[in-house]
């Protein structure tokens, strides 16, 4: 068994959004990844990327969107993106917007240019 402390998980930034990294192959996990993502208010990604696997959010807190079409997804709910499908993940809100992502393990990336993206530290 392997536990992960909040004060130890992994932290990593992007402009706008945290990573705080738990279930990943780098931390005893072969078969999947889990981190928390928390997303900065009125933050719109500027480019949007696919994954060749599903991806699930679980939204915490605050306000999120991760399509372009801009669909509000907020505490409680539960999007699953299909392998393929666009992600453009925005806050509208006035305050940060936490989730919580699951993903198999493994999986590669796209920015909508078509450029590959290596796999993120906290999912490696």
């Amino acid at each position: 068994m392997h536990i992960i402390t909040a004060g130890s998980a992994p932290r990593f930034d992007l402009p706008g959004v945290e990573f705080t990294g738990y279930a990943a192959p780098s931390r005893g996990c072969d078969d999947l990844c889990a981190w928390q993502i928390t997303v900065a208010p009125g933050l719109i990604s500027q480019q949007a990327h696919t994954l060749d696997h599903d991806e699930v959010f679980l939204v915490t807190s605050g306000v999120m969107s991760l399509s372009p079409e801009g669909q509000h997804l907020t505490e409680g709910d539960c999007a699953i993106v299909p392998a393929g499908s666009p992600i453009l993940l925005s806050n509208p809100g006035d305050h940060p917007a936490t989730a919580h992502v699951l993903i198999r393990a493994g999986f590669t990336a796209k920015m909508a240019d078509g450029s590959a993206v290596p796999t993120p530290p906290w999912a490696s």
